[in-house]
C-alpha cells in the first residue's frame, strides 16, 4: 500500500487535517468530518502506517492517548467481527494484544479503533513462550473452529464448529483454496493431480495424529507480532481459530521473522509431538496457497515446491 499525505486546508487547527490516501486501485478522502465522527477527544495528529495488505491503517494521537485505526473502504462494520472476536479471546487467555475501543461505519467505510502498542526491542525466547501460552489455551468442549468466519479481501473461510480438525483444515481451507486457484486458472491438470495426491497424504497423516483445539493466532507471520517499548512480546491482527497448534508454527516458517530462540523456547514450554516438522509443511502449503490466490503467479513456484517436498518426504 502506498500513501501520500497531503494537507489541503490552511484554516484547520493542527489537530485536524484533510488528507488523501492513495491505494493501488482507489483513492479515499478522509476529511475533518470523517475524523470527527470517531468516538475520540481532540485529534492532534494522524499518521498513515504501512506494512499490511488488507486494511488502511493509521496512528491517531489525541489530547489524552494514542490509538490505532484500521479502515476497510466500502464495507460495513461487521468486516471486523472476526478480528474483534479474536482480540477478545486473546484477552480471555491473558495474551498481550491490542484492546478494542470502538467499531463502526463512517461514510460507508468500516473502521476498528484499538489501543496503540508502542514498538520496542525484545527477545525471541519471550515471544516463543507467549505463543506457547496462547496454544495452551484449549477449547474445553474439544471442538475446532470459531464463532466467526474468516473474512479476507481475497477469500473467506467457514469456521463453524466441528469435532474434526482434518475436516476443518482439508475440507474448508485447502479445498476452498484449490477451488479458487482453479477458478483463477492458476493450475494445470498436472498440478491439480499433484494437489490431490498431497491432499490424500495429509488426510493419512492427520488421521494418525491427535490434534487438540488450541487457541491459534491464525495468521502468525513476522508482521503480526511486536515488542512493546518495555520489551514485552505482543500479538496483533489475529485471525483466531481453535485448531492444531502446528498450524501457527507452520505459518511462522514461511516468511521468516522467527529465529531458533523462538522455537527452542516454545518447545521447552510446550513440547511438540513426533513428526511435527513434517506436518508443519501442510500449513506452509496452505499459507502459500493463500498467497497464490491473493497475488497470483508470483507464488506458483513456491506452492509447487512445497507440494513436491511433501510428496518426496511422505508420499
Amino acid at each position: 500500500m502506498v500513501f501520500l499525505l497531503l494537507k489541503t486546508s490552511t484554516n484547520l487547527s493542527l489537530s485536524l487535517i484533510d488528507f488523501l490516501i492513495y491505494n493501488y486501485d482507489e483513492v479515499i478522502y478522509m476529511d475533518e468530518q470523517w475524523l470527527k465522527e470517531l468516538p475520540l477527544t481532540e485529534i492532534i495528529s494522524v499518521t498513515p502506517v504501512g506494512g499490511g495488505d488488507v486494511n488502511q491503517a493509521y496512528k491517531l494521537t489525541t489530547s489524552d492517548d494514542t490509538y490505532f485505526l484500521l479502515v476497510q473502504p466500502n464495507h460495513d462494520a461487521d468486516f471486523y467481527a472476526g478480528e474483534i472476536a479474536g482480540l477478545e479471546e486473546f484477552a480471555t487467555a491473558n495474551i498481550l494484544a491490542p484492546r478494542v475501543i470502538a467499531n463502526g461505519e463512517i461514510h460507508g467505510d468500516a473502521y476498528l479503533l484499538i489501543t496503540y502498542l508502542s514498538n520496542g526491542i525484545g527477545n525471541q525466547a519471550d515471544l516463543g513462550r507467549l505463543v506457547a501460552k496462547l496454544h495452551r489455551h484449549h477449547n474445553p468442549d474439544g471442538t475446532f473452529g470459531f464463532d466467526t468466519d474468516y473474512e479476507g479481501t481475497a477469500i473467506t473461510f467457514d469456521n463453524s464448529w466441528t469435532e474434526s480438525w482434518s475436516d476443518l483444515f482439508i475440507n474448508r481451507r485447502l479445498d476452498k483454496l484449490k477451488d479458487e486457484i482453479i477458478k483463477q486458472h492458476l493450475w494445470s491438470a498436472a498440478e491439480l493431480a499433484e494437489f490431490n495426491h498431497v491432499r490424500q497424504i495429509i488426510i493419512n497423516q492427520l488421521t494418525d495424529h491427535k490434534s487438540e483445539p488450541s487457541l491459534l493466532h491464525g495468521d502468525l507471520w513476522g508482521g503480526n507480532y511486536l515488542f512493546t517499548d518495555i520489551g514485552q512480546p505482543a500479538l496483533i491482527d489475529p485471525a483466531a481459530i481453535y485448531g492444531d497448534r502446528e498450524f501457527d508454527l507452520g505459518v511462522t516458517t514461511v516468511f521468516g521473522g522467527f529465529d531458533s530462540d523462538f522455537y527452542k523456547a516454545y518447545n521447552k514450554a510446550y513440547p511438540l509431538s513426533e513428526g511435527a516438522d513434517q506436518r508443519m509443511k501442510f500449513y506452509r502449503l496452505y499459507y502459500l496457497m493463500v498467497h497464490l490466490v491473493k497475488f497470483g503467479d508470483m507464488y506458483a513456484n513456491s506452492v509447487q515446491s512445497e507440494m513436491n517436498q511433501i510428496v518426496r518426504n511422505l508420499g
